[in-house]
């Protein structure tokens, strides 16, 4: 082996090279945890060692978790990102190009430049079946680079660089050390965004000890408590700490000041083929002159708005616990977030600045109480749940958060229990009458009260919700009414309900 293959083996867990065990030294704990972390956050760490002359240790980390650049490619019809941080080079393979791929001992090589390259087939690694008998012309490798371990993985197509907001990635697939997290494009569609580490480890014995690492990553992934929520921190109006939750927001633009325009006096801007209003984070902002402002874009459905801000700081996963309730509106208060004081901004009041009829009515009330129940909250919309999540925290209640009636049902089968449950009605798979059914055909969750929460609120939505079984339904978009439901469920259900 040389050098550079020796080397890594520092950052092996439990290696060490102490001759023995103290209290203080030969555990073989330490480098790898380094390496771990660095990767957690998309950077690299590698080591240049010269005997008897000392070591050099490279780190590179992203100048921005906020926003990305990668390379968008294509394989077996899906689409993927992978951070153009890893990527050195792109080479074009065809049957007349001077470049072609040769097998030694039945693994794919690229010969470039006089030396041999390890490929990776990005299909054969994540299983993605092509279309039978589709001739392939061409193909395309993306040469990256993890520490000093440069390798090739073959994909179909290369479409172009894009900038880039990194979302988490969702709880089933963190196990899967290939997906670093996913991201929506321009078009609204949602990509997975590749881990150069996840897939370099499956190019083998090159990658030394990149699968223990990949490994670690996926535990301490796993790790990470479902009640924190990625956050993202930013500035507006003063040097204050200001943050929302990381799923609201579609993407971060930045915005030239001199292409603003007006429409009856309020500033919008074309966006996607389409007007998009402006809403100043700090009234006093002046969007005239010259330059550009970073702008948060929420999106749903068929409307966007940008929230406009100073500065984009940094995104952190943390706790969502609100400790000081504000009065001022568009602020729902203080929480501490990465071990600083930030304001948690209402995104419900600055959207329905934007579009007074966003939620189905002009309401831009702010969710008080003092109730300290449980609550979980089921709704198939990222959307939905991250913006009535910290609502309904700031109003008192311990919320816990999931994306289907499934993953209720599967809380209720391991012992969880709640004061109120409140579903979404249109879910896919089961959706809320069903999900309604279930809950109260078992004897676990029969006297739990359940409030059904739709856009449809017409009187006979109301009559089949309460005969599957729900206490209450409450149309999506009426915030105070759902408060108020909440108060009057969960005291009359037999517990205290002005505690």
């Amino acid at each position: 082996m040389t050098s550079q293959q020796i080397s890594p083996f520092i950052f092996t867990a439990g290696f060490s090279a102490a001759e023995k065990v103290t209290s203080v030294s030969g555990r073989g704990v330490g480098m790898d945890v380094v390496r771990t972390n660095i990767e957690k956050i998309g950077g690299t760490v590698e080591l240049k060692s010269l005997p008897g002359k000392g070591s050099t240790f490279v780190i590179k980390i992203p100048l921005t978790l906020a926003i990305v650049s990668a390379l968008i490619v294509e394989c077996g019809g899906e689409r993927f990102a992978i951070p153009q941080i890893s990527v050195l080079e792109l080479v074009r393979v065809t049957g007349n190009s001077e470049h072609r791929i040769e097998r030694i001992n039945d693994a794919p090589v690229l010969r470039l430049r006089d030396r041999l390259l390890p490929l990776v087939s990005l299909a054969k690694l994540l299983k993605i079946e092509k279309n039978a008998g589709q001739e392939q012309k061409e193909l395309f490798i993306v040469v990256a680079q993890v520490g000093t371990y440069t390798f090739g993985i073959i994909v179909d197509r290369v479409f172009d660089t894009e900038e880039i907001v990194v979302k988490p990635v969702a709880p089933i697939l963190r196990n899967i050390s290939m997906f670093s997290g996913n991201t929506i494009l321009g078009d609204g569609s949602v990509i997975m965004i590749l881990d150069p580490n996840g897939i370099a480890s499956a190019t083998g014995e090159a990658m030394v000890g990149g699968g223990q690492a990949a490994e670690s990553t996926a535990k301490a992934g796993r790790a990470v408590g479902d009640d924190k929520t990625s956050l993202l921190i930013f500035r507006a109006g003063s040097r204050d700490l200001k943050t929302v939750p990381l799923a609201l927001v579609a993407r971060l633009e930045e915005v030239d000041v001199a292409k603003i325009e007006h429409s009856y006096g309020k500033p919008v801007v074309q966006y996607r083929g389409q007007l998009m209003p402006l809403i100043p984070m700090d009234m006093s902002c002046d969007l005239q002159g010259e330059g550009r402002r970073p702008v948060l874009v929420f999106a749903d459905r068929d409307r966007s708005m940008g929230l406009v801000v100073d500065e984009i700081v940094d995104i952190v996963e943390d706790r969502l616990k609100v400790e000081l309730k504000a009065d001022q509106p568009g602020l729902i208060g203080t929480a501490v977030i990465n071990g600083k004081a930030t304001d948690v901004i209402d995104a419900g009041y600055f959207l329905t600045q934007a579009f007074g009829d966003w939620f189905g009515d002009n309401d831009t009330s702010n969710l008080t109480g003092s109730t300290t129940h449980r609550l979980l909250l089921v709704d198939d919309s990222t959307f939905f749940r991250n913006l009535l999540t910290p609502l309904l925290s700031v109003a008192g209640y311990e919320v816990t958060a999931v994306e289907s009636a499934l993953h209720a049902l599967n809380l209720r089968d391991h012992g969880a229990t709640f004061d109120v449950v409140i579903s979404d009605i249109e879910m896919p798979g089961m959706d809320g009458y069903t999900f309604a059914q279930a809950v109260r055909s078992d004897a676990r969750w029969a006297q739990t009260p359940l409030v059904a929460l739709s856009s449809h609120a017409t009187d006979k939505d109301f009559a089949r919700g309460r005969e599957v079984g729900f206490d209450d339904y409450v149309a999506k978009f009426d915030r105070e009414a759902l408060l108020v439901t909440l108060r009057n469920i969960v005291g009359s259900a037999g517990g205290d309900g002005a505690a």
